[in-house]
């Protein structure tokens, strides 16, 4: 029996974990994938409070370090269930785990909508980015393409013309579908140039990165090459969220609907980070969640 269950061991859950067992609870972290969620897709972290530079990788194995040596329990599984019983929460996972908690922090985190190409994976961090708060600096004076056409891919690319060399706008459809404003804002700037229309067929790398992407037009089955150093994919995120959809009420894009409190409608059980609704899905935010949901949570533990 744990005092504190933290289902994913991103940034927030780890974070959770840590605050829990600062407070005297006992957590117990469970992970299906690796520890450290979205921020490991970044070679370089340079926007986090106090550290000058790493990699999302160094601050995964940091967090990890931390909260073990505060005593968190971690287990590599997923789980598929939560099961409220008043004081105690049941956590089921697929591989036939069976674990009980008197409380529980949804962490599940969002994962990137992938184009599904041949070769994506490994090129992430090598060229392939989701971010460009996080790391569009690394692409100053160079040439990037944005995948996508939503409000996110407006955003992205405009955060990116004002650091860039050029930034090429690949969209699949034959229009745009963000925000008319964030396309007049866009569209008005001299380095960002547009392509609809059009797929992305192939990735072409030297040394291992990105160095330029095959495009097809998908009306008439021509292809031309993009030389880039950068491709920034927009074009969605998913929460994973739906096995839980009856302790937490989630909104119409199957995010957690809950606010900086991270309460959810079921006493006991709290959500933190990407998976919550929110505006603003950054690291420090993250973290922020999991502090906010772990203290939540000590907080009903004691008030029993």
């Amino acid at each position: 029996m744990h005092d504190i269950i933290v289902v994913g061991g991103g940034a927030a859950g780890m974070t959770a974990a840590l605050y829990a067992q600062r407070n005297g609870k006992s957590a117990l972290v469970i992970e299906k994938n690796g520890f450290g969620g979205q921020i490991t897709h970044s070679p370089k972290v340079e926007n986090y409070p106090g550290t000058l530079q790493m990699s999302g990788n160094e601050f995964a194995e940091k967090m990890l370090d931390q909260i073990l040596a505060q005593g968190a329990e971690i287990e590599f599984e997923n789980v598929i269930s939560v099961e409220d019983r008043g004081d105690v929460k049941i956590v089921r996972t697929e591989e036939g785990g069976v674990y009980e908690g008197s409380a529980v922090v949804l962490a599940t985190g969002v994962k990137h909508r992938m184009l599904g190409i041949e070769g994506e994976d490994d090129l992430v961090g090598d060229g392939i980015s989701f971010c460009a708060v996080c790391d569009g600096d690394f692409y100053a004076g160079r040439r990037v393409c944005v995948a996508g056409g939503g409000n996110s891919a407006l955003q992205e690319a405009i955060l990116l013309s004002e650091k860039c060399s050029e930034v090429i706008m690949l969209q699949d459809l034959d229009f745009f579908t963000g925000e008319q404003k964030l396309q007049e804002v866009l569209f008005a700037k001299p380095n960002v140039k547009t392509f609809t229309g059009v797929k992305i067929n192939r990735f072409f790398s030297k040394d291992g990165e990105l160095c330029g992407l095959e495009v097809e037009r998908t009306k008439t089955g021509e292809a031309f090459t993009v030389e880039c150093d950068g491709l920034f994919v927009a074009i969605g995120l998913i929460p994973e969220n739906e096995p839980f959809k009856e302790l937490a009420d989630l909104n119409g894009f199957g995010y957690f609907d809950s606010d900086e409190r991270c309460e959810t409608k079921t006493p006991g059980i709290y959500v933190a980070g990407d998976c919550r609704s929110k505006t603003v899905r950054q690291l420090t935010t993250a973290v922020a969640d999991g502090a906010s949901a772990a203290l939540a949570a000590c907080r009903y533990l004691q008030m029993r």
